[in-house]
């Protein structure tokens, strides 16, 4: 083994000091042929990367000077006082942002950090540690900013934090423009990413709706990642780029695998792509397999860093990734044409696929883990293999997110000519790909270099990897609306990188067989004015309206529950418990302090059992029942939301009433019609009669337009 780790080591070596010396050689020929100095064209090359560069990070710079505007004149935050200002963050959000609030409070951030290790102030009866369950790395990094870099005297906290998640957007979007750029040559590719996705940004961020989302903080790194990666699988790499590419995606992954929970299944697609890419011959193995090593080394720091975490020992990624290197030695000579290597490379894919899945299950069946078996079960009833009655199923389900996504979604990306563009280009290289691997199966080799006239574009190892990606990741959308905030950002890289190569277009020639007008030359000259009519196109028509976006004033003002959480903050008792719905108690943490009986996360059983025992205010159930559920939590106060207990929701069935009924088998359903059974009426609409024996249990202390606050009696008094 170590014999054959050092001749690869040595290959690797030779072949960077081969390319390093061949680049030069061959471009010093092709410029005495044109007739330039060496001088010319470094000064030409200098120039080309410096304004590429410049207009990267401007790009970046300009998105995040955007969000942060667009957020002002949507929630006037500079004129909102604090506690209208964390109202803005709604549900998880909420309580991401307290934690963050927690950290800067503490007297030291050693101390910070054991306290939301063995945190017992959020949720009563339980300690929970909330670095490992919620992930709140970003949180932890930002707090040390900010109290390191001496902002407390400059910015304050809230601004501070955001301004951190708009300034990852930037680079978000630089990342993008530079994989466009890398994969087409041109930086125009790069500013058109950057038009589709801001013009996209409904279906390409979350941004608006949910600042401190774990997602927020995570994808810029995944697409610094791909950005880097997909330098690293470009052939004729000279050896300092090659390096730098791979110490970007090492630095990238790992730093992704610590700011997401679910990060290790999108490097699990993305190892998929690799792996169809390296099954094909289509990249260099030792290159593919550097990656393979990049996933492996994360996933084990990432499980000692975040507190031995189970999931990501059972996670595909980890089975994938080693049942890819245990089959590595049959690969061996499968670059070569001959029966014996096609025979080969279909027992090798054969060989992965059994070891991991066999892999995958005895770790399951071996390594206790409860964090992401909810997922499954919901994949289960998702794909029709199950039904269920389960309230935490069905209202999963019911999630927009969770849904296949609606017309309105191709119709915007229709509008903004992205779907056309993406489907005439991703046509393209399927077919030129698919080409490649036939003509590999038939034993003809790869082309060390591709020319533009060889209108090849299925051979270059990037261009094929973001193919298969971006497939991949189009058919969880298909399935998922929630997963087209992970494809629509790199349908706007590719489409971009196609219409502004010139390789796609002369591809295109190859097949239509153009005699009149050279194909060169017009590849070339349809690489640069589409993009141009496209560019004019869009400021034409998109430009006004984004003005408009950051011109408009707009207001978000929820008195109803500024006046909840000043009343909880002036006459609930320090040691108070509140329950209610797990979104509003993600408000209550944050803007009060208060201790609540659960929370708006769906990565724990229990606190997804609490959810749902929480949530039977909104049943057909008795008070004695309620009131039993409450007080096993230790709950002194309840919370009941108008907005839920008198919900008018668009789809009959996903309200949260409808859903408990059918959970509690109060609603029967025969031939289309529903029959409710139940010899109680619906608690929170009964509670607000004042009458026996809901005045029993409960007392009422508090009301607005919006909510009921209701004293959970500790001696229950029984009256006539």
């Amino acid at each position: 083994v170590s014999s054959g780790a050092g001749d690869l080591r040595q290959r690797k070596k030779q072949n960077c000091t081969e390319s390093d010396k061949m680049a030069p050689e061959g471009r010093n020929k092709e410029n005495s042929k044109l007739g330039r100095s060496p001088k010319y064209v470094l000064i030409q090359r200098f120039a080309k990367l410096f304004f590429g560069c410049l207009a990267a990070v401007t790009s970046g710079m300009m998105y995040a000077v955007y969000l942060s505007t667009y957020h002002e004149r949507k929630f006037w935050f500079s004129s909102r006082q604090e506690l209208e200002r964390e109202i803005t963050f709604q549900g998880d959000s909420a309580i991401y942002y307290s934690f963050y609030k927690e950290l800067l409070k503490a007297p030291s951030f050693e101390r910070g950090v054991y306290e939301l290790t063995h945190n017992n102030k959020t949720v009563s009866l339980k300690t929970i540690n909330a670095v490992q369950q919620m992930t709140l790395y970003p949180e932890l990094i930002a707090s040390v900013l900010y109290q390191a870099s001496g902002s407390e005297e400059v910015i304050e906290p809230v601004y501070f934090y955001i301004g951190i998640v708009f300034g990852l957007q930037g680079i978000y979007v630089t990342a993008l423009f530079v994989t466009s750029w890398v994969m087409s040559g041109t930086w125009l590719a790069g500013m058109l990413t950057v038009a589709w996705f801001i013009i996209n940004r409904t279906d390409t961020t979350r941004i608006d709706y949910s600042i401190p989302s774990r997602e927020n903080w995570a994808l810029p790194y995944f697409a610094c990642q791909v950005a880097a990666l997909t330098g690293y699988l470009k052939k004729n790499l000279n050896c300092s780029a090659e390096k730098f590419c791979y110490l970007l995606v090492n630095a990238s992954t790992y730093t992704f695998m610590m700011m997401w929970e679910y990060s290790h299944y999108l490097l699990f697609v993305q190892a998929v792509s690799l792996f169809l890419l390296d099954s094909f011959a289509l990249a260099q193995t030792e290159k593919v397999h550097e990656v393979y090593r990049i996933y492996l080394f994360s996933l084990i720091v990432g499980y000692l860093l975040q507190f031995e975490n189970s999931a990501l020992l059972v996670s595909p990624l980890l089975s994938l990734v080693v049942a890819l290197m245990f089959s590595k030695s049959l690969q061996v000579n499968m670059k070569k044409s001959t029966f014996v290597s096609r025979l080969l490379k279909i027992m090798y894919i054969y060989l992965v696929l059994t070891v991991a899945v066999t892999l995958n299950f005895l770790l399951k069946m071996f390594i206790p883990h409860k964090e992401n078996e909810h997922l499954l079960k919901f994949i289960e009833v998702k794909l029709g293999l199950n039904t269920t009655k389960n309230f935490t199923m069905n209202w999963l389900l019911c999630q927009e997110s969770l849904q296949a996504p609606s017309q309105d979604f191709f119709l915007r990306l229709t509008q903004s000519s992205l779907l056309p563009f993406y489907i005439l280009v991703l046509i393209i290289c399927l077919f030129s790909v698919t080409q490649v691997i036939f003509r590999r199966i038939c034993g003809e080799p790869l082309k060390e270099t591709v020319k533009l006239e060889d209108g090849r574009i299925g051979e270059r190892p990037e261009i094929v990897y973001h193919v298969i990606h971006t497939i991949l990741l189009g058919c969880l959308a298909m399935c998922l609306e929630g997963m087209k905030y992970l494809w629509t950002p790199y349908v706007c890289m590719l489409a971009a990188f196609g219409v502004c190569s010139p390789e796609l277009w002369m591809t295109l020639f190859k097949w239509l067989r153009l005699k009149a007008v050279h194909p060169i030359l017009l590849a070339l000259i349809l690489s640069m004015a589409v993009p141009t009519i496209i560019g004019f196109s869009l400021w034409k028509e998109f430009f006004p309206r984004i003005m408009t976006e950051l011109t408009e004033l707009q207001e978000f003002y929820d008195p109803d529950t500024v006046e909840l959480m000043t009343w909880i903050k002036r006459q609930a008792p320090v040691a108070a418990v509140f329950a209610g719905s797990p979104q509003l108690m993600g408000v209550i943490k944050l803007c009060t302090g208060w201790m609540v009986s659960s929370l708006p996360l769906y990565n724990d059983d229990d606190l997804l059992k609490r959810n749902e025992n929480i949530y039977q205010i909104y049943s057909k159930r008795s008070a004695e029942d309620i009131y039993k559920i409450l007080t096993s939590y230790k709950a002194n106060f309840l919370v009941i939301e108008d907005s839920i207990c008198n919900e008018v929701g668009p789809v009959r069935g996903c309200r949260v009433k409808d859903l408990l009924d059918i959970a509690n088998g109060h609603v029967v359903c025969e031939e289309g019609d529903n029959y409710a059974y139940s010899k109680y009426g619906r608690f929170c609409h009964e509670i607000k009669m004042n009458y026996s024996p809901y005045v029993n249990y409960f007392t009422r202390v508090y009301w607005n337009r919006s909510y009921f606050v209701y004293k959970i009696n500790t001696v229950i008094s029984f009256q006539s």
